[in-house]
């Protein structure tokens, strides 16, 4: 055998030695990357999450920032009292926009331990201006600029008790799209979050300033709950839908929605028209809950409530980090003619246990 036909076969078997070699140094290069947490590997964490929160973890940088730490976050949107009718198997963690939801869920998934709530967002209402004029020219609200002011909730309720309409306001008639019974759009209450707070609310300020806490005190509101929400019609499960109906100039002219909807349209400098930003005088903060159902579920909680890029991330969509209110102000400076920084003379309603929540939705609904 020639010289050629002896290294032919050597060549082959040191091709082979070294692709051994390489397939290894990739495996080992791997586990590396799981046990020193450089980023290299993530760990899937699935959720379920109030549909106001879609936008922020479909972020890139929200994406970008989450696997930095090692975490590739899968969610699944669903109203947050609907949550409750999910088996919750397979989920690492549930995400309802407030502590009521999250707290049956809570006892539903027999976590341990406190919940993380790592950042919050008041009710608010958005108007069109020429709503909120005469809103303002009628008592029910007040301004303090062409885009943001106050709506008046104890006017408000004794117009909805009195069946007003907008033709029976002054000033209406200059408007041909202010036509009707006088209401705020909200979501339905019995599968979302808002709707039940905006009932908790009301409820709170027509029972003079007592938050329910018996079927009694349900009893005394619920013909005016139910006003309030039979007018409407049917009701979406979210408050997202609502929201950009009212961008897209369709829908009614009062619509609840989260503040955080709002600011982070304007920090993203999306044009929002004739938008008038109220404030309710009495309103609820929905606390965004997580409820970790796995370990990955609760590290994951944990993040968003500390890691400063995600804060910062969180702020972008307009949400308010929990303890550190200079982040939301500083981000949202240039917009002090709609948002309510400090949220001045605003006075927040205690919000009743789930069961009363419950019992106010069905209710209303009823």
């Amino acid at each position: 055998m020639g010289f050629r036909e002896q290294i032919a076969p050597v060549r082959r078997i040191v091709g082979i030695i070294l692709a051994v070699l390489l397939i290894g140094g990739v495996a080992a290069a791997v586990v590396a990357g799981r046990d020193t947490g450089d980023g290299t590997a993530t760990k899937t964490v699935r959720g379920v999450i109030g549909s106001e929160k879609a936008e922020f973890f479909d972020d890139p940088d929200v994406v970008k920032a989450l696997a930095a730490k090692g975490y590739t976050v899968t969610t699944e949107t669903s109203g947050s009292w609907d949550m409750e009718q999910l088996t919750l198997t397979g989920y690492d963690f549930a995400f309802p926009s407030s502590k009521a939801p999250a707290d049956t869920l809570k006892a539903k998934s027999k976590v341990t331990g406190a919940p993380q709530r790592p950042f919050y967002s008041p009710l608010v209402v958005v108007a069109h201006r020429g709503a909120a004029e005469v809103l303002a020219g009628n008592g029910l609200a007040t301004l303090s600029g062409p885009a943001g002011g106050t709506l008046k909730m104890d006017a408000y309720l004794a117009a909805v008790r009195a069946d007003r309409t907008w033709q029976q306001l002054k000033g209406a008639e200059k408007h041909s799209e202010l036509s009707g019974t006088l209401f705020v759009t909200s979501t339905d209450p019995v599968a979302s979050n808002s709707g039940a707070l905006y009932l908790a609310a009301a409820s709170y300020v027509a029972d003079g300033g007592k938050v329910a806490g018996d079927t009694a005190a349900v009893d005394r509101t619920a013909p005016l709950l139910r006003k309030l929400t039979q007018v409407q019609g049917a009701q979406q499960a979210g408050s997202d839908a609502p929201f950009r109906d009212f961008i897209s100039g369709v829908g009614n002219p009062l619509v609840l929605v989260y503040e955080s909807q709002v600011a982070s349209q304007l920090l993203a400098r999306q044009d929002l028209g004739d938008l008038v930003l109220l404030y309710p005088d009495t309103t609820v903060s929905s606390d965004h809950t997580v409820v970790p159902i796995t370990e990955n579920g609760r590290a994951l909680g944990e993040l968003l409530a500390t890691d400063p890029e995600l804060r910062k991330l969180a702020v972008r969509h307009g949400f308010r980090p929990q303890g550190a209110a200079a982040e939301f102000t500083a981000a949202t400076a240039a917009h002090k003619d709609r948002i309510n920084q400090t949220l001045t003379g605003v006075r927040q309603a205690p919000v009743p246990t789930s069961e009363v929540l419950h019992e106010m939705a069905r209710r209303a609904r009823s």
